[in-house]
């Protein structure tokens, strides 16, 4: 189906001063990986999220991997997570060996708080991860506070919520780590693909580059000559003298220079989204059939638009949509305990209402920052005429 408005999978364009960063690094660096650029865009994101140690890495999942790895889990070892979420939230940590305990969401905010995580901590508690979905910021100091009482390590997925903040301070730098993304779908990305991980703990921090790059180091010993005995050594990154297995997750210079000015107008876009999702949702405040989540403040980037739809009407709506207004709408966060990956390997297990609920009830309308004016307009004209014939 050709949609007029089509759910599209970029976020959004570039202004001529970032093509032009582009080409001159493919041009001029070297490196094309690990070098000058990376240093830039690990700086400037410290400054811009207000943390002391910040790493490039070639997606947010690797962002997660590292942070699972740095967990240590043990047999037996258990993960406070949401079910609505995206996947990658959830497998990195299962892959380093922990079992998922899913928690509920808030029916206002389709976002867990300390009272649904509360419900989830057991004696095998080892780690929270909260996920700041739709681009809106958690009230992440009871969080913090149960984090600390049961020594949990908190970690932060920001994928979507880059720039919001809480009294001026920044989502991601509440936790232990805080994991952003600059995938395609994101309020910024580098060229489809990128991420970052913000560590608190200057110990994490010292040892990531290595994990990060293949157990690359430099010698302890001293050399007669820079090729003797090769040009760099491969070692074992260790933490509380336990090894850990090294990975490849760079990002690219290319990703890394386009990163540092977008960063610039990041704000921007913020601010751009959310004012035309306050719009639609208070030109559409008359209307029962949805529900949206309002916030006017920072808190929220609106990095997606969703609402729930009242009375099992949300098929039916979208159906309209689709076919008679050629507006692609989807359905967003299957519950993770629903997939069969996660029922395969014995965590289909959940109770979370809310998140049912609120899974089997909503839409997410199209709402990257490509749309033009019109295209807003001519969404929620198409919005009202359908409630209006439902």
């Amino acid at each position: 189906m050709n949609f007029k408005i089509p759910f599209s999978g970029r976020a959004h364009t570039y202004t001529k001063k970032e093509q032009e960063v582009v080409m001159e690094v493919m041009q001029n660096a070297i490196p094309l990986t690990q070098g000058c650029f990376q240093n830039e865009f690990q700086e400037k994101f410290c400054q811009y999220i207000g943390s002391d140690f910040a790493f490039a890495v070639n997606n947010a999942t690797a962002a997660l991997e590292l942070s699972a790895q740095i967990c240590q889990f043990k047999n037996g070892d258990e993960f406070i997570c949401p079910a609505h979420t995206f996947t990658a939230s959830a497998y990195p940590f299962i892959k380093k060996g922990a079992k998922p305990v899913w928690a509920d969401i808030d029916k206002e905010t389709r976002v867990v708080n300390a009272n649904t995580i509360k419900l989830c901590i057991t004696p095998k508690t080892k780690a929270i991860v909260v996920v700041h979905l739709y681009g809106f910021c958690i009230d992440m100091e009871p969080i913090v506070k149960l984090a600390k009482e049961h020594n949990l390590f908190l970690i932060e997925d920001v994928a979507q919520a880059m720039g919001t903040d809480i009294n001026g301070k920044k989502a991601g730098t509440f936790g232990d780590f805080g994991v952003f993304s600059f995938h395609s779908h994101k309020n910024i990305t580098t060229l489809g693909e990128g991420g970052m991980l913000i560590v608190k703990d200057k110990k994490y921090a010292e040892i990531i580059p290595q994990l990060r790059h293949n157990g690359h180091c430099a010698w302890d010993i001293e050399r007669p000559n820079y090729w003797t005995p090769a040009m760099g050594n491969v070692d074992l990154p260790s933490l509380d003298d336990k090894y850990l297995m090294p990975n490849n997750y760079c990002l690219g210079e290319v990703e890394c220079a386009l990163g540092v000015v977008l960063l610039d107008r990041l704000d921007e876009i913020n601010a751009q989204k959310r004012e035309r999702a306050l719009k639609i949702i208070d030109e559409l405040s008359k209307y029962k059939l949805l529900q949206f989540h309002r916030v006017e403040d920072n808190r929220h980037n609106y990095h997606l638009l969703v609402a729930y739809v009242k009375d099992g009407k949300r098929d039916i709506f979208m159906k309209k949509m689709s076919e008679e207004k050629k507006i692609q709408c989807v359905v967003q966060y299957y519950p993770l305990n629903r997939y069969d990956l996660y029922q395969k390997l014995g965590f289909g297990g959940a109770n979370c209402p809310q998140t049912d609920d609120f899974f089997d009830n909503m839409v997410s309308f199209p709402f990257n920052h490509m749309l033009y004016d019109y295209d807003i307009d001519y969404l929620l004209e198409s919005i009202k005429e359908t409630i209006e014939d439902i």
